[in-house]
C-alpha cells in the first residue's frame, strides 16, 4: 500500500475553520457479499487523494463480516492496528501464536513492527461481526512485533471519555508505538464530555453509535471529524452515543 505522510486537506465545516466533518455516506465502500466495508482513508481500491489519512492515523475501517467468513492469513509490517468489536465476535490467530476471540467491549493492539502474518475470522454460524479496524503509522520502522488484548468496563468509561490506547499503557491502557491517546466514551443523551488538547495537538472523532454534537455541530452514527487549530472540544450525546477519540501529534 502506498502511505503518504500528509494530512486530510478537506474544507472545514461551514462558519468554522477548524472542524472537518466526514459524513459516513461519503466514505468509501465495497460489498463483497461476505463482506460489508466502508473506508474513511483511502485503502484497498478505494483511492482518494483527499481522503489519505489524518497525521499519524492511517486506515478506518467499518467492517460487518457474514456468520462463518473472515479475512484469511496475510502479512502486515510497520503499522500499529487496534481493532475493537462493537456487535458479535472475530476470532484472531497470528504468527507469534496468539489466537484469541474478541467480543464487544475488548480492544485488540497489534504492533505489526518488522513482520506479522495474521487471520480474523468471524466465528459465528449465525450472527455477523461488526467492527472498526484502526491503522496508525508508528512512530518509527524495525519495531519488534508484538500483541495485546483489553477489555474496558462500561463503568470506566459510562459518560466520560476511557483511555484505551497510548504511548505509555498510562492508566492501564494498551501500549501503541506513537505519540498518540486513544479515548472510548458510552455516553447517555444529553450528558457532554469535554476533552482538552495541549498547544499543536490534533484530533479525531469517531461516532461509533447515536448521534452528538461536537462544539455544536451535528455528527450521526459513523460520522467522523478531523480537529485542528482548536483547544477545548466538548461532545454531548444528542441520543445515547458511542465514541472514539484520537488525540494526535
Amino acid at each position: 500500500m502506498n502511505v503518504q505522510r500528509t494530512p486530510n486537506t478537506l474544507p472545514p465545516v461551514a462558519g468554522n475553520q477548524s472542524i472537518v466533518v466526514r459524513r459516513a455516506a461519503d466514505r468509501g465502500h465495497a460489498d463483497h457479499g461476505w463482506l460489508d466495508t466502508w473506508h474513511t482513508f483511502s485503502f484497498s481500491s478505494y483511492q482518494d487523494p483527499d481522503h489519505v489519512q489524518f497525521r499519524s492515523l492511517r486506515v478506518m475501517n467499518e467492517d460487518f463480516v457474514a456468520p462463518g467468513r473472515g479475512f484469511g492469513t496475510h502479512p502486515h509490517r510497520d503499522m500499529e492496528i487496534v481493532t475493537y468489536v462493537l456487535e458479535g465476535a472475530l476470532e484472531h490467530r497470528d504468527s507469534m501464536g496468539n489466537g484469541e476471540i474478541l467480543r464487544p467491549g475488548e480492544f485488540q493492539r497489534m504492533s505489526a513492527g518488522t513482520g506479522i502474518t495474521h487471520s480474523e475470522f468471524n466465528p459465528s454460524k449465525t450472527e455477523p461481526v461488526h467492527l472498526y479496524q484502526i491503522w496508525l503509522l508508528p512512530e518509527r520502522k524495525g519495531i519488534t512485533p508484538s500483541y495485546e488484548q483489553k477489555r474496558f468496563a462500561e463503568e470506566e468509561r459510562h459518560n466520560r471519555l476511557r483511555l484505551v490506547a497510548s504511548r505509555d499503557a498510562a492508566d492501564g491502557s494498551l501500549l501503541i508505538h506513537q505519540d498518540a491517546r486513544i479515548f472510548l466514551g458510552t455516553l447517555d443523551a444529553g450528558i457532554p464530555v469535554t476533552h482538552t488538547l495541549d498547544a499543536g495537538r490534533h484530533a479525531w472523532i469517531q461516532v461509533l453509535r447515536g448521534s452528538v454534537a461536537l462544539n455544536g455541530i451535528g455528527l450521526e452514527t459513523s460520522d467522523g471529524a478531523a480537529v485542528s487549530d482548536l483547544r477545548d472540544l466538548t461532545i454531548t450525546a444528542s441520543t445515547n452515543a458511542e465514541v472514539m477519540v484520537f488525540d494526535l501529534p
